[in-house]
């Protein structure tokens, strides 16, 4: 990890991916040590939070039918039905009542990995006068990927927050070949000892 120094600024917010109960241990599409993300990212949050910057928190919200769903024909079985317990935010998860949320793959035919698609995000984020995005939480070599390539893309600088995510490694190595990805397309990879308020 580069021993370089991040100093928060305004217009910086936290994005908190996909931290729901059926991705930690014991859920319907379990990340493996999915459930460490959670301390590690309440620490950012508590940063965040008193610096009054927006923390936003994305969730998979699926229909009973989604097309990601292996009956459906997809690659994986059914997780975050709208309205589940699998669905809710890990209950350890510091998530900050004012926190934006939302909501991703609600459409029964149409998946979506990233934060943005299909989503306000972009514009939330715009009328927030955010420019720099920090981001964390699950899966590192899918949901995670794909917000940070989005907003890369959408000309946001993107902070991967390496301490606080974890990968579903479908194939092994998939989320070291992630993490490279997004630092190629020009993501900074940083701990959260390389965070200065």
């Amino acid at each position: 990890m580069p021993e370089e120094t991040v100093h928060l600024q305004t217009g910086d917010a936290l994005i908190l991916v996909d931290v729901q109960l059926d991705f930690l241990p014991g859920g319907r599409l379990a990340v493996p040590r999915g459930d460490e993300v959670v301390p590690a990212l309440n620490r950012y949050v508590a940063v965040f939070r008193g610096l009054t910057f927006p923390v936003v928190a994305t969730r998979d919200w699926h229909p009973a039918d989604h097309c990601s769903f292996r009956e459906r024909g997809g690659p994986w079985p059914p997780h975050c039905v709208a309205g589940s317990d699998g669905a809710r935010f890990a209950p350890r998860l510091d998530l900050p009542c004012e926190a934006h949320i939302v909501s991703k793959a609600a459409a029964q035919d149409k998946d979506a990995y990233s934060g943005f698609e299909g989503t306000d995000l972009d514009a939330w984020l715009k009328r927030a006068g955010v420019r720099r995005v920090f981001v964390g939480g699950l899966a590192t070599d899918y949901c995670v990927l794909n917000t940070v390539r989005d907003a890369l893309r959408l000309d946001y600088a993107a902070f991967l927050l390496a301490d606080a995510v974890r990968a579903v490694d479908v194939q092994a190595g998939d989320g070291t070949r992630a993490m490279e990805e997004m630092r190629r397309l020009g993501a900074r990879c940083i701990e959260f000892g390389n965070i200065a308020a």
